[in-house]
């Protein structure tokens, strides 16, 4: 690193200023910090100093040491320790930074302190004639792939040519520099290669693409859950249970247990009857498949293979468990009368009112964060419509979110605010709010 001096007395103002504006915004980076670490504020106000007066004077470092209550040797170590801060005189108009770093300079960068040299002056940190330009060479501005870059003021600009900088110069120095735009100086808009894109030419092909898996999966986690809501529930009978088998059970045949099947079924297993209360009586009366009349009193083949004993001679009885698969070991669910009184689960008591799903349901994909797949996943829960998010409260909110992948994001997205906009105007309303188009 370069020994960093300040500038010539000869050149230094007796005295240094806060105007207005500037006192008032070194006052609110002083409350940044915590009590008994104002100090610490000297950075952020030596940069204000230097937008106001152009460069870091003596008297501004004083001044500002003695407004935090730090000695003054302590300011100047810290202007003379960072770069950011010019310590001389620079041009009122322009003070052109050329990174000399190695990407800049294999691709130019040398050609670029050229044109410095010629056009502002040849050494580094003298102003021309008029006292309107500098120039100083930097290390990297982070722009390696836009190289070479020179950075004025707080802008920079990319991909230049000797030529290009050299207009660049001329128009600051008419006081025009406003009419320049920053970024990269032949037509690129980002930073892919120069030559185009050679991969991931069709960013179109590419959302179809990734859209079409997400809504494929949405539709098969839809199909799975209203494939489980509608499985019918397993009846269990209130008449006195069959006499116990004498013998083993026989195994069913399926290569693969069901659980329920006679041989894993904990109801068929029970030897006595099984109270169930009325509610889960009601659910299950809802839920089972209806059977004639004429076939109501029969028992199916599987159920009379477990009541009935096996003929033949008789054998040493093998423990009942023995054909029993894992979850006939598992002991009946509890139900009883109680039932009827027990409060609402937490989560039954947030969730958001659904609806069923009507002809024409909202885009909920226009709320920011909601794509196919959240989509999907909301319309399994019966929500459609913007109404519906933009009412939800916190406890709602909060139990929708359980269901997402990653948490927080309704929150973070603000979806009820989002839904509220689009609910009430529709994308001109979002646009009037947001002062952006849905993404």
């Amino acid at each position: 690193m370069s020994v960093r001096r300040l500038a010539d007395a000869s050149v230094q103002p007796a005295s240094f200023a806060f105007n207005k504006a500037n006192a008032a915004a070194a006052k609110q980076w002083i409350a940044k910090y915590p009590k008994g670490r104002e100090q610490s504020a000297i950075i952020p106000l030596l940069m204000i100093a230097q937008e106001q007066e152009g460069w870091v004077t003596k008297a501004a470092i004083e001044a500002i040491s003695d407004m935090l209550g730090m000695p003054r040797i302590r300011g100047l170590e810290v202007a003379t320790f960072y770069t950011q801060y010019q310590l001389n005189p620079v041009g009122t108009r322009a003070h052109i930074q050329v990174c000399g770093t190695t990407p800049c300079m294999l691709r130019g960068s040398e050609a670029l302190m050229d044109v410095c040299r010629s056009k502002i002056h040849h050494d580094q940190f003298h102003t021309n004639d008029k006292g309107t330009l500098s120039w100083e060479e930097v290390e990297c501005l982070g722009a390696c792939v836009n190289a070479p870059m020179v950075m004025i003021f707080k802008d920079t600009f990319e991909d230049l040519t000797p030529e290009r900088l050299a207009e660049i110069i001329d128009l600051y120095e008419a006081g025009k520099g406003a009419e320049v735009k920053p970024g990269p100086q032949n037509g690129r808009t980002g930073s892919e290669p120069a030559s185009g894109l050679t991969t991931l030419k069709s960013e179109k092909a590419i959302l179809k693409s990734t859209r079409d898996k997400e809504a494929k999966a949405a539709a098969r986690a839809a199909r799975e859950a209203a494939a489980a809501a509608a499985a019918p529930a397993a009846v269990v009978s209130q008449a006195p249970a069959a006499p116990a088998p004498s013998g083993p059970v026989a195994p069913s045949k399926s290569s693969k247990p069901k659980t329920d099947a006679p041989e894993t079924s904990p109801a068929l297993a029970t030897p006595s009857p099984v109270k169930v209360s009325p509610a889960a009586e009601k659910a299950a009366s809802v839920r089972a498949p209806r059977h004639s009349a004429a076939n109501a009193n029969q028992a199916s083949p599987e159920v009379e293979a477990v009541s009935k004993p096996r003929s033949g001679p008789k054998t040493k009885a093998e423990p009942a468990s023995a054909f029993k698969s894992p979850e006939a070991k598992q002991p009946a669910a509890k139900t009883d009368a109680s039932s009827k009184t027990a409060k609402p689960s937490l989560e039954d008591k947030n969730r958001p009112a659904g609806i069923e799903r009507p002809a024409t349901v909202d885009d909920l994909k226009l709320i920011s964060g909601v794509g196919p797949k959240i989509e999907g996943t909301l319309h399994s829960l019966g929500i459609y419509t913007f109404a519906q998010v933009a009412s939800w409260k916190k406890a709602e909110r909060e139990w929708v979110d359980g269901y997402l992948s990653f948490h927080g994001r309704i929150e973070r997205d603000d979806w009820v605010k989002q839904a509220k906009a689009l609910a009430k105007g529709g994308v001109a309303e979002y646009i009037r709010v947001f002062g952006k188009k849905p993404v």
